[in-house]
């Protein structure tokens, strides 16, 4: 047991690093600052409530602007400000077809992201 010195909210307190080895390989395997950000970033996406509508609806089936326009009863042009956002995330991708444009979840890790989201916040609801 090593005694360590933790500065918190400018109180310093003497904490004990009972498990060393535990420590030592948590902080090996701590990611770089770009992927913490990025996926903080991600979250942030994820976390306004209309893309996460759009990306329900994505979640069932492939759409266009106007289809999700009406599904989720808003306008298609803020239904397409956030297809943009959500493109930018490479959470969404698109497809055209003669002068439609089709949305779908980008790949098989949104789906998957998605569907733990639900799993994770419903597993109490039953």
């Amino acid at each position: 047991m090593t005694e360590a010195k933790l500065e918190v909210c400018g109180e310093t307190c003497n904490a004990p690093v009972i498990h060393q080895d535990v420590v030592e390989q948590v902080q090996r395997t701590i990611p770089g600052d770009e992927s913490l950000t990025d996926v903080a970033e991600l979250f942030k996406v994820l976390g306004d409530r209309t893309r996460t509508r759009i990306l329900h609806a994505l979640f069932e089936a492939e759409l266009c602007v106007c289809d999700l326009a009406y599904v989720l009863g808003m306008t298609q042009s803020s239904i397409s400000h956030q297809l943009r956002v959500l493109k930018q995330a490479k959470l969404v991708r698109n497809r055209k077809e003669g002068k439609v444009v089709y949305y779908s979840l980008a790949d098989h890790h949104v789906k998957h992201i998605f569907e733990q989201a639900f799993q994770h916040v419903n597993e109490d609801r039953s």
